[in-house]
């Protein structure tokens, strides 16, 4: 009798001692966004993201953060709702490319999970959440679904980092332009 005692306080130790290291807190979504510039940072939440894309109506705070963007309304919800068909098996074939890798490591400069203190945290989150957005849109994804489906609370968006990629954007669109332009059309008929 003693040692089915003794057994069973052993198997409630034994429950209470390993059973919180087996249970996982699963993360849904991002419930924020941080846009960080510089020493200066803002938060808004992914649902009134969410419901600003669909209604086109902006709370409080994001419609003082949709001030500082020289865009229309239609233009930005346009950007939100833009959905690209992107099969999971595809997706996860190009997220673990060599090209996949580079866009990741770069985007993960722009987009990371707080305290990241390597990109490769940065990259195992971009690829949850490209791989869930596409998963919650039934094999199309946005930017909305995207941060839907980021794997922590909080988001980090660095908009100085994003900057200077943008820059780098322009600079090649507008070299692009000016070879495509008249320049090399005055060249070709010569």
């Amino acid at each position: 009798m003693q040692n089915i005692v003794y057994l069973f306080y052993k198997l409630i130790l034994y429950f209470f001692l390993i059973n919180p290291l087996f249970i996982m807190h699963e993360v849904n979504s991002a419930d924020e966004i941080k846009i960080t510039y510089s020493v200066f940072s803002r938060t808004i939440s992914v649902k009134s993201l969410k419901n600003y894309s669909e209604t086109g109506k902006p709370e409080k705070k994001l419609k003082r953060i949709l001030k500082t963007i020289n865009s229309t309304d239609e233009e930005i919800i346009e950007v939100l709702n833009k959905n690209f068909d992107l099969p999971l098996p595809i997706a996860s074939k190009v997220l673990y490319s060599e090209i996949g890798n580079v866009v990741l490591t770069r985007l993960s400069k722009i987009i990371h999970p707080p305290n990241a203190r390597d990109e490769k945290t940065g990259k195992l989150a971009l690829r949850a959440s490209v791989i869930k957005g596409i998963d919650i849109g039934e094999g199309k994804i946005n930017l909305v679904r995207f941060f839907e489906g980021y794997p922590t609370k909080t988001v980090i968006l660095n908009v100085s980092a994003l900057s200077k990629i943008m820059n780098k954007v322009e600079s090649i669109s507008e070299l692009l332009e000016f070879f495509t332009d008249s320049p090399l059309n005055k060249i070709k008929e010569n």
